[in-house]
Formats: C-alpha cells, sequence, structure tokens
C-alpha cells in the first residue's frame, strides 16, 4: 500500500479536472470525502481541515481514499496524506524511534516515487522538530519539472525554474500524516523572484505551519469499561 503514497499524491497534483469548491456538499461521486460548510471531512475519518482556498479564486478539491488536494488559480497547492499504519510500519516505528522511521519514511516510499515521477529530484534539507505534533520531519524538495503551475511558468532567460516543495510527517492516531505544498512564487515570479534558499524555507515553514493549524483529529475510540461482576 505504501508504495502508492506518493503516486496518489502525484495523480491527484496533476489532475487536470478539478472539483470546484461549492458552498454546500458536492454530490457523492464528487469526492470520497465530504464539504459541511467550509469544512472538509477526510472519508477515513482520520482528520478534517477547514478548506484553504476559495471557490473565487479558482479553488478546487480532489480527493481519493486517503489523499485530499486543495489547488488555487493563484499560488495555493497543498495536499493532506493520511495513511494508516499497518503491522510492519508499526514495527519499523517502534525499531527505529520516531526521528529515524520518518526519515525512513519519507526518503523510501514518498521521495522514491518523487524520483520516478520526476527526473532530478533531491532533498534541498531536512529537520526533525521534535516538539511539534510529537514529532515532525520537514524536508525541502527541488523537484526539476514538477510544477503544480505550469501553466503560469515564467523562464528566467533560457532556464525554466525548478520547482520547490514543503513537505512534512508525522504521527497521530495510527496514521502518517504527509502534508506537502509547492512555493509558486519561484514559478510564476521570472526575474523578480529573489528569495533565498533561507527565506524560502521559512515562507514553507509558515505555510505548513498554517494547514496543521486547520486540522482537527477525532479523539480515538477507547475500550468500554468491563461490565460490573454480578455477586
Amino acid at each position: 500500500m505504501f508504495r502508492l503514497i506518493s503516486a496518489s499524491l502525484l495523480l491527484l497534483s496533476s489532475a487536470l479536472l478539478a472539483q470546484p469548491v461549492q458552498p454546500a456538499q458536492p454530490e457523492e461521486e464528487s469526492l470520497l470525502g465530504r464539504v459541511d460548510g467550509n469544512i472538509y471531512i477526510a472519508p477515513s475519518g482520520a482528520f478534517r481541515t477547514s478548506i484553504p482556498v476559495l471557490p473565487e479564486l479558482g479553488g478546487s478539491i480532489r480527493d481519493t481514499e486517503n489523499v485530499v488536494t486543495f489547488q488555487d488559480d493563484f499560488n495555493k497547492h497543498i495536499s493532506i496524506a493520511a495513511f494508516p499504519q499497518d503491522s510492519t510500519q508499526r514495527w519499523e516505528l517502534s525499531s527505529r524511534g520516531t526521528k529515524d522511521y520518518l526519515l525512513y519514511f519519507f526518503t523510501n516510499f514518498v521521495l522514491a516515487d518523487f524520483k520516478q515521477a520526476f527526473e532530478g529530484v533531491q532533498i534541498e534539507s531536512a529537520k526533525y522538530i521534535e516538539t511539534m505534533m510529537n514529532g515532525s520531519l520537514i524536508t525541502f524538495t527541488l523537484m526539476p519539472g514538477g510544477t503544480m503551475f505550469p501553466d503560469k511558468m515564467v523562464p528566467v532567460g533560457d532556464k525554466l525554474p525548478v520547482a520547490k516543495r514543503g513537505n512534512l510527517l508525522f504521527l497521530k492516531n495510527g496514521y502518517i500524516f504527509v502534508i506537502s505544498t509547492e512555493l509558486a512564487e519561484r514559478i510564476i515570479e521570472g526575474r523578480f523572484y529573489k528569495k533565498t534558499a533561507a527565506e524560502e524555507d521559512d515562507l514553507l515553514r509558515q505555510r505548513l505551519n498554517d494547514v496543521v493549524g486547520r486540522l482537527q483529529f477525532p479523539k480515538p475510540a477507547t475500550a468500554a469499561a468491563p461490565a460490573p461482576a454480578v455477586k
């Protein structure tokens, strides 16, 4: 199942026929999850989030059983994946610890599939944040040919800009979450784009923090208390 993680992300990210954001719940065949006012609810029930795009700006939503992608016509592309951990992944976590497990997961599943889709993909930098979500991994990835804004791409001289994404991984309630967002300014501003790598990282980190701030997680089901013994 996990070999399909970033394949699902890429399929949603590159889809051209996105479903429009509606103020009311979309038709059942439009989304596997559902929309309640301004809240998207994942079909798995693993999370819900306020919708980060607006219909007035061309906002769209696409999803699968485990991944939802939000995009608008200007500069937003956000994907949220939540995959249940199977027994193998739970064993990997217990044997590696959270920090090494998240890096292992990103490298062996997400990054590996990104590399299959886009030649020259590489991690520019990565950092483990112990205080965020009880341990999170943030990575900044350079992806030649991997932009989700190809129709807005502005070349610089004879070179095409390289897409950059921030990716955030953490664990919650038996799921591994993978949040990804693209730095659209790199693609659409052309010769006016002057940000340093450190400034890019700060901006992507802020945007990922904003996505996490929108998330709500259901409380795990607890076992019912045993009935009192009959004396």
